[in-house]
């Protein structure tokens, strides 16, 4: 498992009956997980939240606040600063469980000065912001205008330079093909597809028919002497070791390297881990 325990503004607190209790910054916030098919550990912490998101019966849900929270609030991460607030999607803007990918990216960024690296469906940015961080430029890439908004503000809030970043507004797919058509080529590639979505132009995205495909042509864009590859996946039935047949097939065919793919966890302070999804990572050893 890879396991992101380096966290002192956010932690898991418990979880059960289909639910996870976090606590971001000062503020607790009880959300839907259901992987969760154990029963509570502390049922009292569980009223000690701030808000909690309600699923619905039709679809979707909603929170609900026990006190007014701010409109956004910061955590940190070791010197990187993101905003978060509760969406109506039960999202809150950072996938807490990636920072075990962002320091591996960073420490395999400092190797080499001057790396590129790309961050396809990059949301608000944390992956970026690490790369960023360690040295890397950074080619960001969503199709949701709001989330790239969301990571301007989170580069800002870091204080990284402006210079180290560009931010794209595309569909991820449509933007590596034309980098390779101009000969762009990058160090590094981190992707986070969603399970299902659609881009700017009302592109559908369906995971299971566009993801080999795009981790083939992403291999194109790497540079002749890359540093590494990673693939997130969040999607139920995508085991890390799909990931690491697609990362074996499209890339270490091709170049060698080591593939790992592991389960993506954060512990929780109850007792055990939160299992988060799965990422494979290509490394050139």
């Amino acid at each position: 498992m890879f396991i992101a325990e380096g966290w002192k503004d956010f932690e898991v607190l418990d979880t059960g009956d289909g639910e996870k209790l976090e606590r971001w910054g000062d503020y607790l916030l009880a959300r839907p997980d259901p992987q969760v098919i154990w029963p509570k550990g502390n049922e009292g912490l569980w009223k000690k939240a701030h808000a909690r998101y309600l699923r619905s019966d039709r679809g979707g849900g909603a929170w609900e606040f026990k006190e007014k929270l701010p409109e956004k609030w910061t955590v940190s991460y070791g010197n990187l600063r993101f905003f978060v607030r509760p969406t109506g999607f039960k999202h809150t803007g950072l996938f807490p469980e990636q920072a075990a990918n962002w320091d591996a990216m960073a420490a395999m960024v400092q190797r080499r000065s001057g790396a590129k690296v790309l961050n396809l469906f990059a949301y608000t940015g944390g992956a970026s912001l690490a790369c960023a961080a360690a040295g890397a430029h950074v080619t960001h890439v969503d199709a949701a205008k709001g989330m790239v908004l969301w990571a301007k503000e989170n580069r800002e809030l870091s204080g990284l330079p402006e210079n180290r970043f560009r931010f794209i507004i595309e569909d991820a797919a449509a933007f590596v093909r034309r980098e390779i058509r101009r000969g762009n080529r990058y160090d590094g590639i981190v992707m986070d597809p969603p399970s299902y979505g659609r881009g700017p132009s009302g592109e559908v995205w369906k995971l299971e028919n566009e993801l080999y495909g795009l981790a083939a042509l992403c291999a194109q864009a790497l540079s002749d002497e890359p540093l590494f590859f990673f693939i997130n996946s969040y999607t139920t039935g995508f085991q890390p070791a799909v990931l690491q047949n697609i990362l074996q097939k499209t890339v270490a065919d091709a170049r060698g390297g080591v593939i790992d793919a592991e389960e993506l966890c954060l512990p929780v302070r109850s007792g055990g881990v939160l299992p988060c999804g799965a990422t494979g990572r290509w490394i050139n050893k």
